[in-house]
């Protein structure tokens, strides 16, 4: 099959790799789409991912594509379902997982991380997690599952009620599956903070009460004026730090971000203690990919029209090397 291999750091090649067979509780699927996720770039340059990668390895942990063949010990899934892919793998006997925390699992495995993944043209993944998908849902909705199944479960951490204040940093595809979700939820106002002007007109047709630049100098007073939800999105440290700032007393700061192991934030503790802040990291997506399946199908979450660009196989070696040069918003591959 014709596989992306990145086989060193920052060195990805479009070439010819042997077919994966399905091992025991295993299907191969022929992938039909990948997205191209932030940590996708993490890994390429040599960062870590959910998991310790070695390379050479196939990347790809959004993917979604038609089953072609089938392990003998399967019988949930068959030669044709069109399914989408969680790609987290879990022990199921360390404390974690036995405590009901299976996503934070000490020995956790996953599709396109640890394991050849979606960024070629065959898979081969555990059948456990594979998702059918509704006939009218496209392979790159369906692809596109696994990410917002993770903005799902970064969202469920907080309580949101109908006079609260949410501010969102950060106006890129996540932020604007939070943007959605929000606005679903019935809070009563939603700031969007996004540097990139053309992005604002998204983000208002997505349910934006207001987008302001974090450039803008004239903004800066309307984040001090606090927020009763931030949501961090970028995972930098101006905007970890802003974010910690502009919630206002009593309020929740969920970190989705993910931030370079090495950066470092300055906050005082004093303000955490003062405002009684609550603060939360978001971990992967555990059991949310049905729901995420859901609110797709039943039109609720808009998936294709946030995709910015899309690409062959045979482009994705230079597409990655260009990546931060593209204003990508969302990248995907189409098989």
């Amino acid at each position: 099959m014709k596989a992306a291999v990145l086989q060193e750091q920052e060195q990805m090649v479009c070439t010819e790799h042997p077919n994966p067979q399905p091992g025991s509780g295993e299907v191969v699927i022929r992938v039909r789409s990948c997205g191209i996720c932030g940590t996708d770039q993490h890994i390429y340059h040599g960062h870590p991912g959910s998991a310790e990668v070695h390379t050479p390895i196939v990347l790809g942990h959004e993917l979604a594509g038609v089953v072609v063949a089938v392990s003998d010990d399967v019988d949930t899934l068959a030669a044709g379902d069109r399914v989408t892919v969680d790609p987290n793998i879990y022990c199921g006997s360390c404390e974690y997982c036995r405590s009901g925390k299976l996503h934070l699992c000490d020995r956790l495995q996953a599709i396109g991380v640890t394991r050849d993944g979606g960024m070629a043209e065959l898979c081969a993944v555990p059948a456990a997690n594979c998702y059918r998908i509704p006939d009218r849902m496209s392979f790159e909705e369906a692809a596109l599952i696994e990410p917002l199944g993770c903005v799902l479960h970064g969202f469920r951490k907080l309580a949101i009620g109908p006079r609260d204040h949410i501010l969102i940093i950060g106006g890129g595809f996540i932020g604007q599956l939070f943007l959605q979700l929000v606005r679903a939820s019935g809070a009563s106002r939603i700031t969007v903070s996004e540097p990139a002007a053309f992005k604002h007109d998204r983000l208002r047709e997505l349910g934006a009460d207001e987008v302001l630049s974090p450039l803008d100098p004239d903004a800066a007073g309307k984040f001090a004026s606090g927020a009763d939800i931030v949501i961090e999105c970028v995972g930098r440290k101006d905007s970890v730090e802003m974010a910690v700032g502009a919630a206002r007393k009593g309020g929740q700061v969920l970190l989705f971000g993910v931030a370079s192991p090495d950066t470092e934030i300055h906050i005082r503790p004093y303000d955490v203690f003062a405002k009684e802040l609550r603060i939360m990291g978001s971990f992967i997506n555990p059991f949310t990919h049905l729901e995420a399946i859901a609110l797709v199908s039943q039109g609720r979450i808009s998936l294709e029209p946030l995709i910015s660009h899309r690409f062959t196989l045979e482009e994705l070696p230079q597409a990655m090397r260009d990546y931060p040069n593209l204003g990508v918003s969302k990248g995907i591959i189409n098989l």
